[in-house]
């Protein structure tokens, strides 16, 4: 069982610190939901409110873990110009997919999209993050603001949801390749 390191860091990228950020999201809208219909306030000990810190932290940073990787590191790989006259393309997965009229709208629409879409989800997250350390007592005394912290969060766990869509598909329709090969499980030859 083989990869190389630009798969390995694909992988890395997507599956560990992307899906990692996806439930982190996914996890803070169920409780803001729940938080919207309980009768009672629940307190929780300054452990709980620690504990709640770090998540929302850590959550920010798998989004802002994801967002680097995926632009200083994949990225360039994945926009690599290939030399001229080059016949096969698959070490070149932007001009791979733009080769075929099939697959060009993968890097036109999806390719274009995951690069912004990024961004905005680990920004508003960030957002999130701060103001539910720093102002968690607000929420309770202003329903606008948990309304906005809500849909924010609604936003950003949609914007993260097509980024890693369309960055499965575009790994899948011309996946990053090359590097050095790293043996993962060696058959029994």
């Amino acid at each position: 069982m083989q990869l190389t390191t630009r798969e390995l860091l694909t992988a890395l990228h997507g599956m560990l610190f992307g899906g990692f950020f996806l439930m982190a999201i996914f996890g803070l809208v169920v409780e803001l939901v729940r938080s919207r219909h309980t009768s009672t306030h629940i307190e929780l000990t300054p452990r709980g409110r620690t504990i709640e810190s770090w998540f929302l932290i850590l959550m920010a940073a798998f989004g802002w873990l994801a967002v680097f990787t995926g632009t200083y590191v994949i990225y360039p790989w994945y926009r690599a110009k290939p030399p001229a006259n080059t016949a096969d393309l698959t070490a070149y997965p932007r001009y791979l997919l733009l080769s075929h009229p099939n697959t060009a709208a993968w890097h036109n629409l999806g390719m274009e999209w995951k690069e912004h879409i990024a961004f905005f989800a680990t920004i508003a997250v960030t957002m999130l993050a701060f103001v539910l350390i720093r102002q968690r007592a607000a929420l309770r005394q202003y329903p606008q603001l948990r309304n906005a912290v809500l849909g924010f969060a609604l936003l950003a766990l949609a914007s993260c949801g097509v980024a890693a869509g369309f960055g499965a598909m575009v790994n899948k329709a011309a996946p990053v390749t090359g590097g050095n090969t790293i043996t993962l499980i060696r058959s029994g030859q």
